[in-house]
């Protein structure tokens, strides 16, 4: 029986939870929250913030990864798990590029959303710099796909399952 592992990390000041993927059975977690009535009112009065945010649409859980380029070059990251009819935030702060690359695996029934931009990934948490020599360097490379922001300072990717009906 395999499952995913989950861990927390901050790169940047950007906290995320990544996961491990697996083709086999995935764990559940649970969310506790706890707000009290002041608290809720804060949450409703904050401004909208810039973020890149990923919904998944579909009935499955999905493990994502991203890859983009920064001032150092390029980036690839991964995972962050992604609850069905769930969004996380991949990217906090305004958009800093026009382009940003998905590839993603369907933990339920097996798959993936790929393209044809390869980059580096592997199967535990990561951050690879540079997308030349996956192989040589150790890690996988796999065909991201990829998505235009149109230079907006914040995106929201939705993720569709291709079967069904409406779905681009």
């Amino acid at each position: 029986m395999s499952t995913i592992a989950a861990s927390s990390s901050s790169v940047n000041g950007v906290s995320r939870r990544r996961t491990t993927p697996s083709p086999l059975r995935v764990g559940r977690g649970k969310v506790l929250w706890l707000a009290s009535p002041l608290a809720a009112l804060f949450l409703t009065a904050s401004p909208a913030r810039a973020d890149l945010r990923m919904c998944n649409q579909t009935a499955s859980k999905v493990g994502i990864s991203l890859g983009y380029r920064d001032t150092q070059g390029w980036v690839t990251e991964g995972w962050w798990d992604v609850a069905p009819k769930g969004c996380e935030t991949l990217l906090r702060g305004a958009l800093a590029a026009r382009f940003y690359y998905v590839y993603a695996v369907d933990y339920t029934r097996g798959g993936e959303w790929n393209g044809r931009s390869l980059m580096c990934t592997r199967d535990t948490e990561f951050t690879i710099r540079g997308v030349e020599d996956c192989l040589a360097r150790g890690y996988d490379r796999n065909g991201f796909y990829e998505v235009d922001t149109g230079e907006q300072k914040s995106w929201t990717i939705q993720l569709t399952d291709p079967s069904q009906p409406g779905a681009p």
